[in-house]
């Protein structure tokens, strides 16, 4: 069950980050306002929030773990909001970061 949960964390705050910062940069970038930046700061800031919820309570484990998420949700993302369409190197690439999050997250501990 923790583990499930986890997994539900992750992708929460993976949404949230990759989510949050995708607004502020069309709010920015793509000059659609000041309420897309203000929507995509109170998305990263649940993000935070989110990540507290991990059944793991080693911060460094989970913001570790995090990262490689954040990758492979960042291709995943771009692939479903804007169109981009990852080469096989992004998607080994990706590949590899999601092992590295099991073994850091699922291994067994003694």
């Amino acid at each position: 069950m923790d583990i499930a949960r986890s997994i539900i964390l992750f992708a929460l705050a993976a949404l949230a980050e990759i989510g949050g910062a995708w607004l502020i940069w069309q709010g920015v970038r793509e000059h659609r306002g000041v309420l897309w930046i203000a929507a995509g700061i109170i998305a990263l800031g649940a993000y935070g929030f989110v990540a507290t919820l991990q059944p793991d309570a080693n911060f460094g484990r989970i913001l570790a773990a995090y990262g490689g998420i954040f990758v492979a949700g960042s291709l995943a993302w771009g692939m479903v909001v804007d169109g981009f369409r990852p080469d096989r190197w992004d998607t080994i690439g990706a590949a590899i970061c999601l092992i590295g999050v099991a073994v850091i997250m699922y291994a067994p501990r003694t």
